[in-house]
């Protein structure tokens, strides 16, 4: 219960319910218990003497407690729908949040289909837990200690059976609750696994059509969706022996009552009203452990996912803020690599890579890590390009400027200061990024130009568009810049997309201006018209540019080759002809006289 406890903060805010809850429902089991001693005064006084007037009487007063009980109830389901709806609407809010702070590597760790499970089904789990706690497990207790305590002033010496039926029925119920709990997280864990495999399958919808691998999905979505199932009616046969058990100490009890009650009025000892009153606490009495027990079912349940929902509440982003980061900060666009190194599983840590040889020890960067040992100058203005082979690190670097990762050893500094001493917010607000997977959002083309400047005027979007060579295919919808664009973009093309989003990142105005092989969905013609219409724009900013076609990068002030996580080589384009031969058969494979595309 301890995951469930630590939840309880997000139920502060709705004490008043919580409290008007049980007292509401204390007042419709308070009616409920005074209605089997009505029962008895009727049987007993009013049929055994034929009094008429005592029947209609009393029987009118059980009417007006029933009405009072349901008013009670009625406003008790009010306000424990109010708290659990509440209540899990904040807790979904704050998952949300939560996910919104974590870096990269925590994403990575925590898979999509776990966190959608966890924003979706595990807190209806605890909502619903929530709710049936105030709802019922309240009332359930109170009518099984009230009619115990009826029983014990109206007919005690039947009192042994209601109590050794409730020791029966707990043994057992404790027996379920032990072999069914730990099969819930399973459960949820299965869970997990189909959401994760629903996404990826609507996300590559295409490839797979593509491909024509719809069998294959099929069959692998139909063994995990049939491994949840079983798992799901394991634990399903296990809670499905909590009816029968407490039917079978039902029946056994009213067996019982009716064999003793009977011997009773044939001696004179009870009266038959007190016989049928007490069948009526009996059942009450057991009814409700077999609720109790229900829930408490559904409690272990919401525990289980209570601790998957903590799991990610406590888990602390890998990149955080330093203590009196920097918040106000406008940088002019100057960054500097000194000695990085970043791997990212944290394997390549500082000197890893360091030799001794004749007792002196040499540096040589971090062992076994994407990017080692990278040193470079920015200067503002500057266009720094990346060339290599595909997993060289290209993006792994420029990922590292605003702070996407943290490195493992060395530093980058923006304008003398490190990164790491700048607020997240306020360093990536300075940093535009046109990421090498473009992603859309639902909503207007006008609203995914300006994701990151909302207040954006429009003449602003237009030039931006105009830059990005947008503007012409964006006229051409009927709605202009209203037009809707699809879910991820799906009714845009690949170089459609990728000029909308160089347009959303140059509409920052960053100093910093990041285009991860943006350009590589366009047609040549609009790749130089683009880089035409950047001119200008990146004279006032510092530009990395990672590109596939070597054309791109020509007119670079800088071009870093990187190779197998380090700089191979760094210079202009005529500087690295004559002294790169990495470059020079990028070059020739593409501008010179054949071969194959460097990828």
């Amino acid at each position: 219960m301890k995951a469930i406890r630590r939840l309880g903060r997000f139920l502060r805010p709705y004490r008043r319910w919580m409290i008007l809850a049980p007292i509401l429902m204390a007042l419709e089991v308070a009616m409920d218990l005074i209605q089997p001693a009505l029962i008895e005064r009727i049987v007993d006084v009013g049929i055994a003497t034929l009094d008429l007037a005592l029947v209609i009487k009393t029987g009118l007063s059980m009417i007006g407690l029933a009405l009072i009980g349901a008013a009670g109830g009625f406003f008790n389901g009010v306000f424990a729908t109010q708290a659990a709806q509440g209540f899990g609407a904040d807790l979904r809010d704050a998952l949300f949040r939560k996910v919104q702070t974590l870096s990269f590597a925590n994403l990575h760790a925590l898979e999509t289909g776990q966190l959608v499970t966890n924003l979706t089904n595990d807190v209806t789990q605890v909502q619903l837990a929530l709710y049936l706690m105030l709802r019922i497990l309240i009332r359930a207790p109170l009518l099984l200690i009230g009619s115990l305590v009826m029983v014990i002033l109206t007919t005690p010496q039947l009192v042994f059976i209601p109590l050794g039926l409730m020791m029966l029925v707990l043994v057992g119920l404790l027996f379920i609750i032990n072999r069914a709990y730990p099969l819930f997280g399973t459960v949820q864990q299965k869970l997990d696994a189909l959401n994760t495999i629903m996404q990826e399958n609507l996300a590559g919808v295409r490839v797979v059509k593509a491909f024509v691998r719809g069998s294959y999905e099929e069959q692998r979505f139909g063994v995990v969706n049939n491994d949840l199932m079983a798992r799901t009616i394991h634990v399903t046969r296990i809670i499905a022996v909590t009816m029968p058990l407490v039917m079978l100490a039902m029946n056994v009890g009213i067996v019982g009552v009716i064999w003793f009650g009977g011997i009773q009025v044939t001696t004179g000892g009870m009266t038959t009203g007190e016989i049928i009153s007490f069948i009526n606490y009996l059942m009450r009495t057991l009814i409700s452990l077999m609720i109790v027990s229900m829930i408490v079912l559904q409690v272990s349940r919401a525990q289980a996912s209570a601790e998957r929902i903590d799991v990610v509440l406590d888990t602390e982003p890998t990149v955080q803020n330093r203590p009196g980061a920097l918040q106000d900060f406008a940088p002019q666009g100057r960054v500097a690599f000194e000695r990085v190194c970043f791997s990212y599983d944290g394997a390549g840590a500082p000197g890893a890579g360091n030799v001794t040889v004749a007792g002196v020890t040499q540096t040589g960067g971090c062992s076994d890590a994407v990017l080692r040992d990278v040193s470079f100058v920015a200067e503002p203005g500057q266009t720094i390009a990346l060339l290599g082979t595909t997993g060289s690190g290209k993006s792994s670097l420029v990922n590292l400027i605003p702070r996407f990762y943290d490195v493992t050893d060395g530093r980058i500094t923006l304008d003398g200061v490190d990164v790491r001493d700048i607020d997240t917010s306020t360093l990536r607000r300075n940093i535009g990024i046109a990421l090498q997977e473009t992603v859309l959002f639902s909503g207007t083309i006008r609203d995914n130009i300006r994701y990151g400047r909302p207040e954006a005027s429009e003449e602003e979007v237009i030039a931006a568009a105009k830059a990005a060579q947008a503007h012409a295919f964006i006229m051409r919808f009927p709605d202009g810049y209203d037009s809707m664009v699809g879910q991820r973009g799906v009714n845009l093309s690949g170089g459609q997309k990728q000029r909308i989003a160089i347009a959303r990142a140059l509409l920052l105005r960053p100093a910093v201006l990041i285009l991860d092989d943006s350009t590589s969905a366009v047609d040549v013609e609009t790749e130089t018209q683009i880089q035409a219409a950047l001119a200008g724009l990146m004279q006032d900013r510092t530009s990395f540019i990672i590109a596939q076609r070597i054309s791109t990068v020509l007119t670079a002030d800088r071009i870093l080759v990187l190779d197998d996580g380090r700089i191979a080589a760094q210079g202009t384009h005529t500087e690295l002809l004559a002294s790169s031969s990495i470059y020079r058969e990028i070059y020739d494979s593409q501008l010179g006289d054949g071969g194959t595309t460097y990828a």
